[in-house]
């Protein structure tokens, strides 16, 4: 199996923390408004709307907070307007970034996201110019209880499952984005706790480098990160 990237996984141990400074809910309440917005308000309907329930209730976001951003973008309450943005660019070590925003003011938000680049000798690029190196993807992560990737794959085995990586007490499965629920319900029903299960951006290629020059790249994407219109950045970094 390739292997899952490793600022993937210093994300998903960060949320907890993010977590506690509520930003995680700010990030989670303004996605579950665009999909509302989007597909309609009804989770059994809307497939992109459930996984996003799914994980603000995974990260203890308030029933009443959800219901909030749920009636904000189906316009039962008044609410800020969002357009989603996705940037494109090189970070240091010429590692591949795709930075998925949310925002009420284009212009805002692509000048912080280049004043970043630009404060770290990187460069933001064209559209499409890094895009081509990323597949959209399912992403399912799982508290595996001993399992090794052989049992996993043993259990899916009804499924084009397309990698499993198991790392400590965690397990991250990928699958075609059409499977993902499917796949989730399958865990659920064997006893598994799933932990998260959402569509993203994957690189095809990682690019693997020593470990001094993989913090740099690590400290470059944390500062983009933090910007208040960053949803999430994804990269091929290994």
């Amino acid at each position: 199996m390739s292997g899952h990237s490793k600022w993937a996984n210093i994300k998903h141990r960060k949320s907890a923390q993010d977590a506690k400074k509520g930003k995680v809910f700010t990030r989670i309440a303004k996605e579950i408004t665009i999909a509302a917005k989007q597909g309609g308000g009804e989770i059994d309907s809307n497939f992109k709307l459930r996984t996003l329930v799914d994980k603000a209730r995974a990260v203890n976001m308030p029933a009443d907070n959800i219901q909030r951003s749920i009636k904000r973008g189906t316009g039962e309450l008044p609410g800020v307007n969002y357009e989603e943005q996705v940037y494109e660019g090189y970070g240091p070590e010429g590692v591949a970034v795709l930075i998925a925003c949310l925002t009420d003011n284009k212009n805002r938000t692509v000048s912080e996201v280049r004043r970043v680049f630009t404060a770290n000798g990187c460069n933001m690029a064209e559209a499409g110019s890094v895009s081509w190196m990323f597949e959209t993807k399912g992403v399912i992560r799982i508290t595996t209880d001993g399992l090794s990737e052989d049992d996993l794959i043993e259990q899916l085995i009804d499924f084009n499952i397309d990698d499993v990586e198991v790392d400590g007490k965690e397990a991250i499965i990928t699958v075609s984005p059409k499977q993902l629920e499917q796949v989730k319900k399958v865990l659920e029903n064997t006893g598994h706790k799933v932990e998260s299960s959402e569509v993203e951006p994957m690189a095809k290629t990682l690019i693997d480098l020593p470990e001094n020059k993989q913090q740099k790249v690590i400290d470059f994407l944390e500062k983009i990160e933090e910007l208040d219109d960053v949803q999430n950045v994804y990269t091929n970094l290994k």
